[in-house]
């Protein structure tokens, strides 16, 4: 009876023992799953920002972005980040399903001005980290930028730029607990960071007066990111200067994204007309200025349809209000690195 009972017991220490291995077998196994649907594979992209030509046409959108090349660009005030009909949440949900990956953008302040949507204060501090977590969590973005084109709001309020310094690195890190594959990052203006503020708004060009310096400032970003419209500056591409995209070397040593390129083809703004020709001669430019520059990941074209923007922004897309593409639709799809 003994040996019986010591048989069972012997035979029910190895059930336990093989329902625990298999046990860890499945979590070891879930986790890599886990792991490898959340990864992805960091190499040049390019891309287009969300902009279908209407709501009825954000199909036909899709099926175009495709053809652009490996990302879509969604971005919100931070508050809204993830809410129903917003780009970020359109983007998150629907780029994997056309095999594209999304890269999302939240804001603060106003893009233009530079003033705060609504106070830094610890309440809205607290709420803005919980969103970008909420959001992480949920969909694993690739991409994660905290910030547009943030020397706006430098130059605007000074005095609080510190202030979303400290919040961007508690952002970082509470972001990268929840979604560890995410690269988050800031975006700056790389005209008005080398110091470029001339040009069709006016102003003077002065490069001793740059912003280079807040791109230490933010030492946990994964990348460098900025956006890009030297036709704010220059009348034609080939007045680009030779080293205008290498030159970021000097004093960034991470992988660089370029989460807003465009050039107008619009000839409406007296003095400054351009031309769909001219349009697609700044798109060969720029491949040509920033095939030296290696570890490039993003490329994204500001937009693929015409958008209800001011001027010169509005005609950067690169398909015209009729659905025809323009010849920089061409050259922007035809470019390699």
């Amino acid at each position: 009876m003994k040996k019986i009972v010591f048989v069972l017991i012997g035979i029910f220490a190895l059930f336990v023992l093989g329902v625990g291995v298999l046990f860890t077998l499945m979590l070891f196994f879930g986790k890599a799953d886990q792991e490898s649907t959340t990864s992805f594979e960091v190499h040049f992209r390019k891309g287009v920002s969300f902009s279908p030509q209407s709501a009825l046409a954000v199909a036909e959108f899709w099926e175009k972005a495709k053809e652009v090349g490996e990302a879509v660009r969604g971005g919100d005030d931070w508050q809204k980040l993830g809410n129903s009909g917003t780009s970020s949440r359109v983007v998150a949900e629907t780029a994997s399903g056309y095999n594209l990956i999304p890269l999302i953008e939240v804001n603060f302040f106003d893009q233009n001005t530079g003033e705060l949507l609504r106070p830094l204060n610890a309440a809205n501090r607290a709420a803005y980290q919980a969103k970008a977590v909420e959001f992480a969590q949920k969909y694993q973005p690739p991409y994660f930028g905290i910030g547009a084109e943030i020397n706006t709001f430098y130059r605007k309020n000074p005095k609080e730029f510190d202030n979303f310094v400290t919040l961007f690195n508690s952002a970082y890190d509470a972001i990268k607990e929840a979604s560890p594959h995410t690269r988050v990052f800031t975006t700056f203006q790389l005209e008005r960071t080398m110091g470029l503020r001339g040009g069709i708004f006016g102003g003077k060009n002065d490069t001793s007066k740059n912003n280079w310096s807040l791109l230490d400032e933010f030492s946990k970003a994964d990348l460098i990111a900025f956006t890009t419209y030297p036709g704010l500056i220059y009348k034609d591409p080939a007045d680009i200067p030779a080293d205008y995209y290498t030159a970021i070397r000097k004093y960034a040593a991470k992988p660089i994204a370029f989460t807003e390129v465009g050039w107008s083809s619009s000839a409406g703004i007296s003095g400054w007309e351009s031309s769909e020709a001219e349009q697609k001669e700044f798109v060969e430019r720029f491949f040509s200025l920033t095939s030296e520059i290696e570890d490039i990941e993003l490329a994204v074209w500001i937009h693929l349809y015409p958008q209800s923007t001011a001027e010169p922004f509005g005609e950067m897309a690169l398909y015209r209000a009729a659905g025809t593409p323009k010849p920089a639709w061409g050259a922007w799809v035809s470019a390699k690195r």
